[in-house]
């Protein structure tokens, strides 16, 4: 095996998915920094979002009753907990592709995660409420 070959190699594996991989820095020009800080602000809230889903979670497991659907509680606390691990990634996932796409000047990428967490919050909140005026019948 030539030399360049196991070098190629050895990068291979050292690259990431892009799921976790970090903007790319070398790609085209520093964006204004009042740009990247806003982005960075933005990634922050998302975090925070995600971090309030994981607290939901863990508060219905503690303070809501029992309902009158067996693991009712249970499966609604492990819902959000992995809404917050999607927000979390999705977050991650986000700031680095607006990072990238300032950096290229290129359009802004879309995101379905407002959408999305709109959604399921919606429904998860109807589905609370059936299930808690199905309690005090």
């Amino acid at each position: 095996m030539s030399r360049s070959a196991s070098g190629s190699e050895r990068g291979a594996r050292r690259r990431l998915p892009a799921a976790v991989r970090p903007p790319r820095r070398h790609l085209g020009e520093d964006p204004d920094v009042r740009f990247t800080l806003a982005n960075e602000r933005t990634f922050l809230s998302w975090i925070r979002t995600a971090l309030a889903l994981d607290a939901a979670g863990l508060a219905v497991v503690q303070l809501l009753p029992e309902l009158v659907v067996p693991y009712a509680r249970e499966v609604l606390a492990v819902t959000l907990v992995v809404l917050g691990t999607v927000v979390a990634s999705a977050s991650f996932r986000r700031w680095a592709s607006v990072e990238e796409a300032m950096r290229t000047r290129t359009p802004l990428p879309t995101s379905w995660l407002p959408g999305f967490l709109a959604g399921s919050i919606g429904t998860l909140s109807l589905v609370t409420v059936v299930l808690l005026i199905a309690a005090q019948r």
